[in-house]
């Protein structure tokens, strides 16, 4: 279990098989167990390749908008996310469920020093990107993008105008 940068704000996350781990995340967080968490990938193809019963449609917007700032929220409810990060090889086949370093409904984490220190001192290794963009991703539904229906959940780094150059 770790805390460290994304593009835009610190996460905490774990591998998603290991549910002691989710339990740990959700503990150091306050955070509702029934509230999701996304699965972050390192490329595109890489959560493609976890999802592949997804349509023509949603498939090309996944390729369209990530990596990048964005959460999309799938058809069954899987919300992925593929940070834009410099480092991690473009073929890299790790899943980390992750969730922003914050306490449940606290201030967006943009430095390592803005994370709680109990979530500091909760997980087994800290990285410290230095200072993050600061704004969280945009959270968008693509659960029924396949009939051409989409909605932001959240406002964040992407602005809707953007989103809806690449969706409509």
């Amino acid at each position: 279990m770790a805390v460290f940068p994304t593009d835009t704000l610190y996460g905490i996350g774990c591998r998603p098989d290991d549910e002691a781990a989710i339990e740990r995340v959700y503990a150091l967080k306050g955070r509702p167990r029934e509230k999701p968490s996304a699965l972050m990938y390192f490329s595109p193809a890489a959560a493609l390749e976890a999802h592949p019963g997804l349509g023509p449609r949603v498939r090309a917007a996944v390729e369209a908008l990530l990596p990048g700032p964005v959460l999309l929220v799938l058809p069954g409810g899987k919300g992925v996310r593929v940070p834009a990060l410099e480092g991690p090889p473009a073929g890299a086949r790790v899943t980390v469920l992750q969730t922003s370093a914050n306490l449940s409904g606290g201030p967006d984490p943009r430095r390592l020093e803005d994370v709680p220190e109990p979530i500091r001192a909760g997980v087994d290794l800290v990285l410290d990107g230095g200072e993050l963009p600061g704004v969280p991703s945009t959270v968008v539904d693509l659960s029924r993008y396949e009939n051409e229906e989409w909605v932001v959940l959240r406002e964040g780094a992407v602005p809707r105008e953007r989103l809806g150059q690449v969706l409509d």
